[in-house]
């Protein structure tokens, strides 16, 4: 087997750190995942048995790595991880979309992967540039959520509009002209679209001519909510 690199954005490949996101990936994407790693000291859990096991019968190869998971986890508590190839998959037209317009956060990101999939959405859109939805560290945030979803980048707001259209698009931000409440008082049948903008900028001004624009009300004792809170908070509402 050749070896195995530092993550790195352009290799086609990356790493899904801990026994769960390994068995999620290992579940979930079997056909995605060229190798597992396991440390010794944790070849004896039943975890790790679990997980060796299930490799097996997907016919998985297991190697026993100490120094890569230590180098790929910087500390020495990381047990396993499953090697993994990168793909994207096109969003279900006919699905609701949770769309991050330049996420910057690795783990926010990998919360909201978490939270989309605990909500029932299985389509997430991000809009670039924006943080590697592959990183391990996001990965490992959204505890393996990442390998039940459907995941595309575009490069613009635009293009993912021109690609996915006949859908209502609720983008939320700060001075959006309606409530949460309203928004969903007003709401038609049809796919949804969920917009959400940068931790630190949000969404930019030109949103609020994109569908219905959306504020989330709270008390004035803060300035915002955070990305991951607001984003749980509109997909709740909107599936509730």
């Amino acid at each position: 087997m050749p070896s195995l690199s530092a993550y790195d954005r352009s290799l086609d490949y990356s790493y899904a750190p801990g026994i769960f996101p390994s068995m999620e990936a290992v579940r979930k994407a079997p056909g995605l995942v060229r190798r597992l790693l396991v440390s010794s000291q944790a070849q004896d859990s039943a975890g790790a048995k679990e997980l060796i096991a299930l490799c097996g019968e997907s016919r998985i190869r297991v190697e026993t790595a100490d120094r890569a998971l230590a180098r790929l986890s910087g500390k020495g508590n990381c047990y396993a991880a499953a090697v993994f190839e990168k793909r994207w998959a096109k969003p279900d037209p006919r699905a609701d979309h949770v769309v991050l317009h330049h996420p910057s956060d690795a783990g926010n990101l990998g919360t909201i992967l978490r939270t989309a999939l605990g909500f029932g959405y299985r389509d997430v859109v991000l809009i670039g540039p924006c943080a590697d939805v592959f990183h391990p560290h996001v990965v490992r945030a959204s505890m393996g959520a990442l390998f039940s979803l459907r995941v595309k980048e575009y490069a613009s707001f635009e293009d993912y509009r021109a690609a996915c259209s006949g859908r209502a698009f609720y983008p939320f931000m700060l001075d959006g002209s309606v409530t949460l409440e309203e928004a969903l008082a007003q709401r038609r049948e049809g796919p949804v679209s969920l917009i959400f903008g940068n931790e630190g900028a949000g969404l930019p001004g030109d949103f609020a001519a994109v569908g219905t624009p959306v504020r989330i009300a709270h008390s004035q004792d803060i300035d915002s909510l955070n990305l991951a809170v607001a984003a749980a908070i509109g997909m709740y509402r909107f599936r509730a």
